[in-house]
């Protein structure tokens, strides 16, 4: 059971406002930036974001046909916020994974086992 579009679309409107503003200094979170696929604008997605080998990994609660994760995609690659830096991530691509190995063991994959999530997000840090 991947999160709903309705789910997604009320995250936007009423939770996403309001952890917009926390979540690049909270362990566990941080913001994407991304250009959007068709208008260029930037946009600002909050999310649960955790580290992985040499990049990050991120849960596709909403499923890998999300608007954010199509953009980020697209673009290959995005920015992300988090714990109070930027990292410049590159090389997505979308990982099924049954086992949520790099998600942490306690809470966190738990919840997702339950939501039935097993499609990820992995990033990696792009070299300066």
């Amino acid at each position: 059971m991947v999160f709903s579009r309705k789910i997604a679309e009320r995250n936007r409107v009423g939770l996403n406002r309001f952890t917009r503003h926390i979540a690049d200094r909270l362990p566990g979170f941080g913001i994407v930036l991304h250009r959007g696929r068709r208008s260029g604008r930037e946009f600002r997605t909050p999310l649960n974001v955790f580290r992985a080998d040499d990049g990050f990994v991120i849960a596709l609660t909403y499923g890998p046909e999300a608007d954010w994760v199509k953009n980020v995609l697209a673009a290959g690659g995005c920015d992300l916020l988090t714990r109070g830096r930027r990292y410049a991530l590159t090389n997505p691509r979308v990982v099924h994974d049954e086992t949520r190995r790099h998600m942490p063991k306690v809470f966190v994959s738990q919840v997702l086992a339950l939501a039935d999530v097993k499609e990820f997000l992995y990033l990696d840090r792009a070299q300066r």
